[in-house]
């Protein structure tokens, strides 16, 4: 299944502060969950800590909810529109030097945000909270999809 991918995280190359998946079954849960940050930067402190949904957890703990959630999905395809995104929901699966936690066939794709254009504008409700900007993506990738294949077909 393709799930929908955002991060939030303490400045440019920063640790991570939060996390979310949104499947692009409707139907399905959203995995979104947040991580302790002692000393936030002062942008952070004041636009992402606040629209936080959730209370931290440690990453430890984050990480293995992490792999629980995709655990039963055989072919993950996580989808983003950022590197760093993926760079942070890969480096929580690693629990040690050599180590990490379980995942089957775990992919990644980035789209370039610039490059998808059409499908109409698709904001964020929260801004800086990732699950509803993955939420956001989600329906701007979709929506792009759609006006793609009109397009080729037209």
């Amino acid at each position: 299944m393709r799930y929908f991918l955002d991060t939030e995280f303490n400045g440019f190359g920063g640790e991570l502060i939060s996390i979310a998946l949104v499947p692009e079954d409707e139907a399905r849960s959203h995995f979104y969950e947040a991580i302790t940050c002692a000393a936030p930067t002062p942008w952070v402190a004041e636009n992402v800590l606040p629209v936080l949904e959730v209370k931290p957890r440690s990453r430890a703990e984050v990480a293995k909810r992490f792999a629980r959630y995709l655990h039963n999905d055989e072919a993950p395809l996580l989808v983003a529109d950022w590197p760093e995104d993926i760079a942070h929901a890969s480096r929580l699966l690693i629990t040690g030097p050599g180590m990490m936690l379980p995942v089957r066939g775990l992919r990644f794709e980035l789209f370039d945000p610039d490059i998808i254009i059409a499908g109409g504008e698709h904001p964020s409700a929260v801004p800086h909270n990732a699950r509803h900007d993955a939420v956001a993506l989600r329906a701007k990738i979709l929506a792009h999809e759609v006006w793609e294949a009109s397009f080729l077909k037209g």
